[in-house]
């Protein structure tokens, strides 16, 4: 038997090009003389299709686009994933369901048992669990057909009472078959490839695993799709973060020798990737083409504008310098020499006149009053109210370059630094900033090198540092890692060796500052603790705050 695995970048909810993407697929199998070829978890509808899943006429147009796709499966077979209604009176309406394709219909639904409800994961909000147990017969193989987290409970900590694959086993598969949505973060595809390695080995069988790939808004999927021989063998990897399609033997799987691996790719070249990707499919999937940025001379936005380069064109961002009294020379020198070497469009907008005016405007209420952060948050507005009105009159998508540890503790300023439609930093700390502008500088000066050395600073006013309000970001970093990341308590950081003291007044930022990431614009995630709909936490609370 030869089995397909088709990798591809869906697009929520438009039904007309993730079917066609499919049909095509299928023809290719075909023509390469492939058996049966696999797609990913709710691959008709695009992952995850959220509340659209509470619309009837989404799921009907669901089960349109699969009666349609399996008139196409003459001579081939296929199976792929989509929403299916639950014909039984108790439980939810729906299932998270795989078809099986073959003579011009739908010979089978397969249902997914274990519905995850953790981070950003939300399956059993939507769908009932299955309970039945069966296997697909197709070309004298018996196919365990299992969907993404029905074969990831093998860890020390199970989440389920029930195992899918231990109650398949019981009626003799030859061999696995997963379809996935498993989204990035950067140490994801190590994990991932262990939990395969562990159904594979336990199960004694061969695994065919096809994943997305793709942006949907803040959660990237990195493909990675792959096969293993019984023995948890890697026999081959599809690409990363791009659309893919091979044919396997199935025989030859079964016998292969453990394929060479190939260098993994670093933590931060993964990231960059993954965040290229992101802006590059959140702009194509609403239809936008171009994005503005405020550039400031900082290592943010330095960085985000290259990004951005890379993903849309350099002809489509268009960068800004909002100069105030307190921009050092160096800041509007700097900017200017990386949209030299990006070949980027930019302009010049100074901000102190409208600053001044605003200030005098406000003179008779703030009589007497001292001079304080107010007056900083003017000039931070002020620069996001140019921004969004060249946004609204040009079309532009605004970047936001705020980074993850900026969000953490409330450093930025709301409807000001904080406005945008995407947040291409928001999961990135600060020194994995610095570290994604050496890893873009690699082959070449694109960042100079004046950004990436020199003190940050908001400059907001004279001689303004980060320092001068946050701790170091390599200390800063350390313990916001340990509390998002790793839900460490404030004993536990201490004991760790962070000063007291520092942990209660960091931890104290995180906690009051709940309120700004509440108002933020979609932070592209990369780890596996992002803020935005994987970490939800009260606003009104007191715990650490």
């Amino acid at each position: 038997m030869k089995i397909a695995l088709a990798q591809i970048n869906f697009h929520i909810g438009n039904f007309e090009v993730n079917t066609s993407k499919i049909i095509q697929a299928v023809q290719r199998a075909k023509a390469e003389n492939a058996d049966l070829v696999i797609f990913s978890e709710l691959a008709i509808t695009g992952y995850p299709p959220r509340d659209f899943l509470e619309f009837h006429d989404f799921i009907d147009k669901a089960q349109q686009a699969v009666a349609e796709i399996a008139t196409h499966c003459i001579g081939v077979a296929a199976i792929l994933g989509l929403p299916t209604y639950n014909s039984k009176v108790k439980g939810k309406n729906l299932f998270n369901s795989a078809a099986f394709l073959s003579d011009g219909k739908v010979q089978k639904y397969i249902h997914k048992s274990l519905l995850p409800n953790y981070d950003i994961f939300d399956e059993y909000r939507y769908f009932e669990p299955n309970r039945h147990f069966e296997l697909i017969s197709f070309k004298g193989k018996k196919i365990a057909l299992t969907i993404c987290e029905d074969i990831w409970d093998v860890e020390e900590n199970q989440l389920y009472t029930i195992n899918p694959m231990d109650e398949l086993i019981k009626l003799e598969p030859d061999l696995m078959i997963n379809l996935a949505a498993s989204p990035f973060n950067y140490q994801q595809a190590v994990r991932r490839e262990e939990v395969l390695r562990k159904n594979a080995v336990k199960y004694e069988l061969p695994l065919f695993y096809i994943n997305h790939v793709g942006a949907q808004t803040e959660l990237l999927f990195d493909g990675g799709s792959l096969v293993m021989n019984p023995q948890g063998d890697v026999c081959d990897v599809l690409h990363y973060f791009e659309e893919d399609f091979r044919v396997y033997s199935l025989e030859e799987t079964i016998n292969a020798k453990p394929k060479a691996v190939q260098n993994r790719p670093s933590e931060i070249a993964l990231i960059h990737d993954a965040l290229v990707m992101g802006i590059r499919n959140y702009f194509e999937k609403q239809g936008f083409s171009q994005a503005i940025l405020g550039l400031s001379g900082g290592i943010d936005s330095a960085v985000t504008a290259a990004l951005a380069a890379e993903a849309l064109g350099n002809n489509n961002v268009y960068n800004v310098l909002l100069p105030s009294q307190f921009s050092s020379e160096h800041s509007i020198s700097d900017s200017l020499e990386l949209v030299k070497n990006l070949g980027l469009t930019h302009d010049v907008i100074p901000i102190k006149e409208a600053f001044e005016s605003i200030q005098a405007s406000l003179q008779p209420f703030f009589d007497g009053q001292l001079v304080d952060v107010t007056e900083e948050n003017m000039q931070a507005r002020i620069r996001g109210i140019i921004l969004m009105a060249l946004s609204n009159k040009f079309g532009y998508i605004l970047l936001n370059t705020s980074n993850k540890s900026e969000a953490a503790v409330g450093y930025g300023t709301l409807y000001g630094d904080m406005s945008g439609g995407l947040s291409v930093l928001g999961d990135v700390y600060k020194t994995q900033v610095f570290d994604l502008a050496r890893y873009i500088n690699r082959e070449q000066e694109i960042i100079p090198l004046n950004i990436i050395n020199k003190p940050p600073s908001a400059e907001l006013r004279a001689d303004q540092k980060d320092s001068d309000s946050l701790p170091a970001y390599d200390i800063l970093d350390q313990v916001l890692f340990q509390y998002i990341e790793k839900r460490q308590s404030p004993a536990d950081l201490v004991a760790m060796g962070f000063e007291e003291k520092l942990v209660k007044q960091i931890l104290r930022l995180v906690n009051m500052n709940e309120y700004k990431r509440y108002q933020t614009p979609p932070i592209l995630r990369v780890s596996d603790k992002a803020f935005g709909m994987g970490r939800r936490m009260p606003i009104v609370a007191k715990y650490l705050s």
